[in-house]
């Protein structure tokens, strides 16, 4: 069990390392003026997107779910693993919509300003900070 828990830690910071650069390169795209710069933003969000985002949102997946199985009524009589499997399901459609928009870079199609993404940038560490209390302290 260790051995899970170990590997969904490690996929959760490396999924947690894209979904919080991937919005920054966003700010930075929103920002760009010239063609050269959006054309190497659109590889670097689509690198980072489908090599290490996504595959590490898969990984952090299946290790949490082979974590619950190991005493899933357990866990799922407490308030606080409902309260983490919202936030991951939060997270997991914010994780989607970062895809949308590196659609939506790549067609040239953005109308939002860096300030948006500035902003959109901080919804992850809020959901982190949450999870990693309710995992840690289980307050209820």
């Amino acid at each position: 069990m260790l051995w899970v828990k170990a590997f969904h830690i490690i996929s959760l910071v490396c999924w947690f390392a894209g979904i919080f650069y991937l919005p920054r390169l966003f700010v930075y795209h929103a920002a760009c003026e010239d063609e050269p710069g959006r054309e190497r933003f659109k590889i670097m969000e689509r690198k980072l997107y489908r090599g290490i985002t996504t595959p590490s949102m898969v990984a952090t997946f299946v290790f949490g779910v082979w974590l619950i199985s190991y005493n899933a009524s357990g866990y799922f009589s407490q308030g606080w693993m409902h309260a983490k499997l919202l936030l991951v399901a939060i997270l997991i459609v914010y994780h989607f919509y970062c895809g949308h928009l590196v659609k939506v870079f790549r067609d040239d199609q953005n109308t939002r300003s860096h300030v948006f993404y500035r902003w959109f940038n901080e919804l992850p560490v809020l959901i982190l900070l949450a999870v990693v209390i309710l995992a840690v302290v289980k307050p209820f």
